[in-house]
């Protein structure tokens, strides 16, 4: 059937992208490429011809999350093609790219490998670049496909329908299975299907196409085939078009025009309106909430790594667990910053209620909490934990109302005190770090005991009418010239009950509201720091440090009312310290509840065992030394003539 010399026309290929691929490059941009926007191998996929049918009848190429991956499962039913994407950092970097010389570049690469190619390799022939840019804020991702081709043109000379040779067809099948390597496109020579060109040989040749469109216009991959062709020196070819649901159809076609030397390259993808221009993916609305909580949580965090602190270990920050003692302000403060910097993991630990006036100063409380159970506040352990899953769903958070056994509290109902002294020994267990924020001196004892005794990361905050001390415990594991003090090691006295007998005033914390919020940021950036540090909480105190995340001081002292912070105090551990001398922990590991409760009925108990008494007793010898000392001899002041008008004459007499 002869025509009127057309053209050949081709259906172009088009892109089929899954948001699992943009939610893998998403993760690759925070935790990989960062700023790099140098190109990247990628890998996608067409149906393979055999599967294809009339709902699926259009070269598609089709991305997902393996793409990314260097190595491909093998898969019958796909023909993988090799791919190159190049994700830019800007919006406006990724308006400014000139695309015409973008494409240009990208077909040169091609027309390189096509110079020196010596068969019909299909990796060689069919590549696709993407540039890109992802909103990782938005989840919005601007992309555009090419398919670098070469323009040769061709004119039908002649068309036929399918081939009768049953022989011809089989071999095509055979060679179908090959498809991915050299499979697509091939020369008849003497009879059979060669995958290189021979040009002493009459230019029959065979493409195996992988659309099926009514329109008899074969897919786009042809036109570098033909390009190729040309370029080795066919003028005048016979062409099979064979596509597996029987509508093979062959021409006889004419070279009309070429450039030995591209001038044109065309490929890049239009958009669903037939328009040249980039598509955008907006995965907003599909991702779950929960998945993109979780990202949004992570995104500032690994945005340090790109530039600011790219040495810093994030996945152990956020595989800490960490007990809060205290729901309180510094506890709510402090779970907040500990969600900043992702810690999935925080337990609270209280045994109040939700009062009027806790909602304006602590952070996970709300007006409604006062009142709505049964009247009164809600316990605000467990409150403070739902609060902070309501914040962010993906925090595994959980609230016991627990009393923590003080000392100089005698013991009133011992089943019920040591049920919660064992509770809190299992909760040390189960954390990594401890933060104390209770409100009285003699509630941090046992838990400065059990932090020592158990080697955890203990951070101490404390708060003054307008000042704050933030300071973190030593450990049993530094070399005892080394060795920081805890919250007691300054004392010469143990601690005893301070809350008994107080006015209104002395029982409340009356403090500067923003020292709270200060104190709190320290205790939490103090941890970060702890955890970057090579020892960890075995790190001595040291002012400047070379460490990648600075120095980790012993304690921070703050003063609001001249706006004065010390960060170069440094206590070190008093061997008779109430909470932490090795005496001290020796008999609790020895005795556990039995010596925690006589020394909660008595604290003088305890400055026997610390040798805090011994301490007093000669301190007190030593002061009757001096004053002794200081007593003048009655017969030195005897003889002294004492006028009755000398002004001393009375303390003389």
């Amino acid at each position: 059937m002869s025509t009127d010399n057309k053209i050949v026309k081709f259906t172009p290929i088009q892109s089929f992208i899954e948001s699992s691929f943009f939610i893998k490059l998403s993760q690759l941009k925070l935790d990989k490429f960062k700023l790099d926007s140098s190109k990247h191998v990628i890998t996608g996929f067409i149906q393979h011809p055999k599967l294809l049918n009339r709902f699926n009848d259009m070269p598609t190429l089709n991305l997902d999350q393996d793409s990314f991956e260097p190595e491909q499962v093998e898969d019958s039913s796909k023909v993988f093609i090799k791919g190159e994407i190049y994700n830019v950092n800007t919006i406006e970097e990724f308006k400014q790219i000139d695309k015409l010389q973008q494409l240009t570049e990208w077909g040169g690469q091609i027309y390189e490998s096509m110079k020196t190619v010596t068969t019909f390799d299909y990796q060689v022939f069919n590549q696709f670049y993407i540039l890109s840019f992802s909103d990782l804020k938005k989840y919005k991702f601007y992309y555009w496909v090419a398919y670098p081709s070469f323009t040769s043109k061709w004119s039908i000379i002649e068309e036929k329908q399918q081939s009768d040779d049953l022989s011809l067809v089989k071999m095509i099948e055979e060679k179908i299975n090959q498809l991915g390597e050299n499979g697509q496109f091939f020369q008849l020579v003497d009879g059979q299907l060669v995958d290189a060109p021979e040009t002493d040989q009459p230019g029959k040749f065979v493409f195996v196409d992988t659309c099926l469109s009514k329109d008899k216009k074969p897919g786009s991959q042809l036109k570098n085939y033909l390009y190729y062709i040309a370029l080795k020196g066919f003028k005048t070819i016979e062409l099979m078009i064979y596509r597996v649901d029987g509508s093979t159809f062959s021409y006889k076609l004419q070279l009309e025009k070429y450039d030995k030397v591209p001038k044109t390259i065309t490929g890049w993808e239009r958009t669903s309106q037939g328009k040249l221009g980039p598509k955008l993916a907006d995965l907003g609305s599909l991702i779950d909430p929960n998945q993109l909580a979780a990202q949004a949580v992570e995104l500032n965090l690994k945005l340090m790594k790109w530039r600011i602190a790219p040495d810093i270990d994030l996945d152990i920050i956020k595989s800490q667990k960490v007990l809060l003692l205290g729901a309180g302000t510094l506890g709510t403060y402090v779970a907040r910053g500990l969600l900043g910097w992702g810690v999935k993991h925080v337990t609270f630990v209280d045994n109040g209620r939700i009062s009027y006036s806790n909602p304006v100063r602590q952070s996970l409380f709300q007006f409604k909490d006062c009142f709505s159970d049964s009247g009164q506040g809600q316990w605000k352990a467990q409150r403070a934990a739902k609060s902070l899953q309501e914040i962010f769903p993906g925090v595994d958070s959980k609230g016991f109302n627990l009393e923590v056994p003080m000392i100089g509290h005698p013991i009133t109902d011992e089943p019920k005190q040591r049920a919660n002294f064992e509770t809190l020994c299992q909760l040390y267990e189960d954390h990594d770090v401890i933060f104390l924020l209770m409100d009285s001196r003699e509630a941090r004892w046992l838990p400065t005991v059990l932090g020592v005794a158990k080697n955890k990361i203990v951070i101490n905050a404390a708060l003054g009418f307008d000042s704050y001390l933030v300071m973190r415990h030593g450990s049993l594991l530094q070399p005892q010239d080394q060795r920081l003090g805890c919250y007691y090691c300054n004392d010469v006295v143990a601690p005893n009950d301070s809350l008994t007998d107080r006015t209104l005033d002395q029982m409340c914390t009356v403090t500067r509201p923003g020292a709270a919020l200060i104190a709190s940021a320290l205790a939490v950036e103090m941890l970060v720091a702890i955890l970057q540090h090579p020892d960890k909480q075995l790190a001595k105190h040291v002012i400047v440090d070379n460490n990648k995340f600075g120095s980790v001081p012993h304690q921070i002292r703050g003063f609001l009312h001249n706006f004065n912070q010390q960060s170069n105090l440094h206590a070190p551990n008093y061997k008779y310290c109430s909470g932490c001398s090795e005496p001290v922990i020796n008999e609790f590991n020895t005795s556990g509840w039995e010596f925690i409760k006589q020394c909660l009925n008595d604290s003088s108990y305890l400055e026997d065992i610390c040798g805090l008494k011994q301490v007093q007793k000669e301190a007190e010898l030593a002061t009757q030394s001096l004053l002794r000392e200081l007593e003048l001899d009655t017969e030195d002041y005897e003889a002294v003539d004492v006028d009755a008008d000398d002004e001393d004459s009375e303390w003389l007499s």
